[in-house]
């Protein structure tokens, strides 16, 4: 057996993975329509949805990702969880989910059509599955990491490190893809609700010892201040602006508190299917605040995790090795398989989300809308697990070229590929929501070419900062992962697009605005 783990974190961790399974297949297995499967038969409460947005956000990717930013660059990170969240959390309450309740949609895509054209569905619809299929490869590596530090090994010829990675990767996929394919929609929400329990229970557990650890707050601030330079922001949720950080308050304001962060909780699918799922809009709208106020609590429980490690290992090779070295230093026997099931609890709660809704945009997005519109209840529920398989398979693989890019040294960390990934297209993507929300005028011409020349901005921005040295110029960013800023100037750039070319124009049909004024059922 393993010398990571005693026989009782075998037995929690087993326990835990039977129950989900079996909530999951219990959940799912009376489905009849793609209703049900994508949107849980519309009659999902407020306090479910609420407590599967956070578990959902939070995910593998976070607990490692977001530790491994605070071990890096430090407390700012949180500030992805404060400014990040909660701001665009009220106002997506209050202005945007109560229209997308309304109008009876699926996806965002769908919504793109409604108020646009078809063309900007398929493009918007195209980049959310080519960003969640690759996330889940990124997720699946994250799962692999965490579980090689703490379990170790797990064969004794070979590659063993190597070996063991995939086992978990694959593992993990298995699992998860397993009780998505049964549950759909409503499954994912009430593992959630179970998962977020364990999550936070786990985090709160790895803070509590690593701070009595290390003598309370001020006992790792002290250790911090004596490591120098190197820590001298690390305290600061508001860095300077010439500091190497990609977390300055610039970026913060700007890239995160104005484009991404309302770019995420607006328009990202695998967070609005949720409230789209709901019993009515009340609930659709309270699930949203409800999941806010939790949201207050996250910060300290993945980011400050990070700090403690920093305090005690100073000298790991990686800010993601932050989070797996203290859970092995720390924890005993019992407590580390409470950990671990914490652990893929959030991992689980983000892969089965993106599962679930990239699924839904392939089905409703792509197969319904171009290839067979008149496709029966059962026919589509067929489709979405069939196309849920696919995407588990396309996950693994990608997790490997995630694991070869690692290794390689050909990205700085995993929480820094997430963001860059979002950063291609959630700022055009916010532009032509907001221009449809808020200015009549606007039109499918405007919000294309707004997309499509703001993703065009945002991609090449990367490139150029990316490989500039071959281009004979100068870095663009004084930070190392400048993912802010290309979603703000990609923003920036879509927005001025869409008005230019609106104005250009024709104005929209009045049908493509009338909806919006929906009286509430």
């Amino acid at each position: 057996m393993p010398s990571g783990l005693a026989p009782i974190d075998y037995a929690i961790l087993a326990a835990y993975l039977v129950a989900t399974i079996g909530i999951g297949i219990a959940i799912g297995w009376k489905f009849e329509s793609g209703r049900d499967f994508f949107l849980a038969g519309r009659s999902l409460p407020w306090w479910a949805i609420g407590m599967s947005l956070v578990a959902s956000d939070i995910g593998g990717t976070d607990i490692i990702g977001a530790g491994g930013a605070a071990y890096t660059f430090g407390i700012a990170v949180a500030n992805f969880e404060w400014i990040g969240c909660v701001p665009a959390m009220i106002v997506a309450a209050f202005v945007f989910v109560p229209v997308f309740w309304r109008t009876g949609i699926y996806t965002i895509p769908e919504f793109m059509e409604r108020r646009y054209h078809a063309s900007m569905r398929t493009a918007l619809a195209l980049c959310w599955i080519v960003f969640m299929a690759c996330n889940l490869g990124i997720m699946l590596y994250a799962s692999g990491k965490m579980l090689n530090v703490l379990i170790g090994p797990v064969f004794d010829t070979g590659d063993a490190t190597g070996r063991t990675l995939a086992f978990w990767i694959v593992l993990t996929a298995v699992v998860v893809g397993f009780y998505t394919f049964f549950g759909g929609l409503k499954a994912v929400v009430y593992t959630d609700v179970i998962q977020c329990v364990i999550m936070i229970a786990g985090c709160l557990l790895i803070l509590g010892i690593g701070l009595r650890d290390l003598g309370g707050w001020d006992g790792m601030m002290t250790r911090l201040d004596a490591l120098g330079e190197r820590t001298a922001h690390h305290g600061d949720l508001i860095v300077p602006a010439d500091q190497p950080s990609p977390f300055v308050w610039p970026a913060v304001l700007f890239g995160l508190a104005m484009v991404l962060s309302p770019a995420y909780w607006i328009g990202n699918q695998a967070i609005i299917q949720r409230s789209l799922g709901a019993k009515n809009q009340f609930h659709a709208q309270a699930a949203y605040v409800w999941g806010a106020v939790l949201k207050i609590l996250i910060p300290l429980l993945i980011a400050v995790p990070g700090l403690i490690a920093l305090a005690k290992f100073p000298d790991l090779e990686s800010g993601d090795h932050a989070v797996p070295t203290l859970v092995s230093a720390l924890l005993p026997p019992g407590l580390r398989g409470l950990f671990l099931a914490a652990f893929i609890a959030a991992l689980m709660s983000s892969v089965d989300s993106y599962l679930n809704s990239a699924a839904t945009l392939v089905t409703n997005d792509l197969y319904l809308r171009h290839i067979a519109p008149g496709a029966g209840d059962h026919r589509v529920l067929a489709v979405g697990r069939a196309v849920t398989i696919g995407l588990m398979l396309w996950a693994i693989g990608f997790a490997f070229v995630v694991k070869a890019m690692d290794e390689s040294g050909g990205a700085s960390g995993i929480y820094a590929i997430f963001q860059t990934l979002m950063a291609f297209f959630q700022g055009p993507a916010l532009a032509t929501l907001l221009c449809g929300f808020l200015w009549r005028r606007a039109n499918a011409a405007g919000a294309l070419t707004g997309f499509m020349g703001g993703m065009a901005v945002s991609i090449g921005l990367f490139v150029l900062h990316r490989w500039h040295a071959s281009f004979g110029i100068e870095p663009l960013f004084q930070v190392p992962e400048p993912f802010l800023y290309f979603s703000v100037w990609a923003f920036l750039t879509a927005l001025a697009l869409i008005i230019v070319v609106s104005l250009a124009t024709r104005p929209a049909a009045p049908e493509k605005t009338a909806f919006l004024d929906a009286p509430r059922p």
